[in-house]
């Protein structure tokens, strides 16, 4: 049986054998933004089998970029340092590429851990100042950000860079831009949360505008043969918000400056959302960004089922799939699908006496 989910995908001098990727998901267990034994762990089981691809949690550029206290960084040489330990140890024993995914929280910043509460810090909690495009919380009850001002814009802009010159120095294969989640990025692209009035505020081209900016800076310091993509929240499910077609018109101006991937989510900007949830409910938003930009993408969102992520892909809805709670669930997920679909997954070589083809008696004619 042959599987597009299993067939390889190369972005610029990244060859990936399948087209699985373990989603950045948030551990709020960081020391001073490094990384510790337990991202030895989450990351090196993932690298095992559970995707071709490993992306490290949302981390910050700056300490105020943050969204708590206990989130990751990169913005220091000791957070350099232990980030490069766990890249390692998952390229030595894996056999999955290591990306990061590099953001700053904006608004959504100076908050409690989400099993905590994830309200915003009381001057007591050590709170720190927020920045965004506009001075709107993110609800009533949050911080009042700062209106960011030229040398913010620039200071943000120069902290992007110096993280992508230290994951260039960490071992990282791919970098994913943040502009999703209702963190800074998205707070310039929305209308929602961007009220400005001068050149990066008011019509979806001056929304865009520091956004890209900030990506070509990128680009501009990270190897040429290294991938650099993007993560977004195509809509907002907000009467007044971000639409598709604004996405669409993001991708565009993203593929001119050299971007090889768009990570298509949604939502997370207002607390008012209304969001559609179901297995592959961002399926059809990344259809619709991958047709009219031409761009390599990527979706996530309640994909656990095998046949459900051959389906997205093998129908042209989006080039990969992203999980998260299911590879937490189960870090072989990839060994598995390629199982239930009549193919096989890469495995590292210390796991190659579990392969299902050497186990007929086990798994028969389900393998390849």
């Amino acid at each position: 049986m042959s599987s597009l989910l299993f067939s390889t995908i190369e972005l610029r001098g990244l060859k990936l054998s399948n087209r699985v990727v373990v989603s950045p998901m948030c551990q709020y267990i960081s020391e001073d933004g490094c990384s510790n034994d337990w991202h030895l762990m989450h990351y090196g089981q993932f690298a095992m089998g559970a995707a071709a691809l490993v992306m490290k949690e949302s981390t910050g550029v700056s300490p105020e970029g943050r969204i708590t206290h206990k989130c990751a960084g990169l913005y220091s040489e000791a957070q350099e340092v232990a980030a490069k330990r766990v890249v390692a140890f998952c390229k030595k024993f894996g056999a999955a590429a290591i990306g990061i995914q590099l953001g700053h929280a904006g608004r959504k910043a100076s908050t409690l851990p989400p099993a905590l509460g994830g309200r915003s810090l009381t001057k007591e909690e050590s709170a720190w100042t927020t920045f965004a495009p506009s001075a709107l919380p993110y609800a009533p009850d949050w911080q009042v950000p700062k209106a960011m001002d030229r040398s913010d814009m620039d200071k943000v802009k120069a902290d992007f860079v110096s993280a992508v010159q230290r994951a260039d120095r960490v071992g990282y294969d791919l970098i994913e831009f943040h502009a999703g989640h209702g963190y800074l990025m998205h707070q310039f692209l929305s209308p929602l949360s961007n009220q400005r009035t001068d050149a990066y505020g008011g019509s979806a081209e001056n929304r865009m505008r520091f956004p890209l900016e900030v990506f070509a800076a990128m680009r501009a310091v990270w190897p040429a043969d290294k991938p650099l993509g993007v993560r977004v929240s195509a809509v907002d499910w907000v009467e007044g918000g971000l639409t598709i077609e604004q996405t669409v018109q993001f991708a565009k101006e993203l593929k001119k400056l050299g971007c090889d991937y768009i990570d298509v989510s949604s939502g997370a900007l207002d607390p008012r959302q209304q969001v559609p949830m179901a297995p592959g409910y961002h399926a059809a938003l990344a259809a619709r960004v991958k047709q009219e930009s031409g761009l390599v993408t990527r979706t996530v969102g309640l994909i656990a089922d095998a046949k459900l992520a051959e389906q997205i892909v093998a129908g042209g809805q989006a080039d990969m799939i992203a999980i998260g709670r299911a590879a937490m669930w189960d870090p072989r997920w990839a060994w598995h699908a390629a199982v239930e679909l009549g193919t096989e997954a890469v495995y590292p070589i210390r796991a190659t006496p579990c392969l299902p083809k050497l186990r007929p008696q086990i798994f028969g004619a389900k393998t390849a």
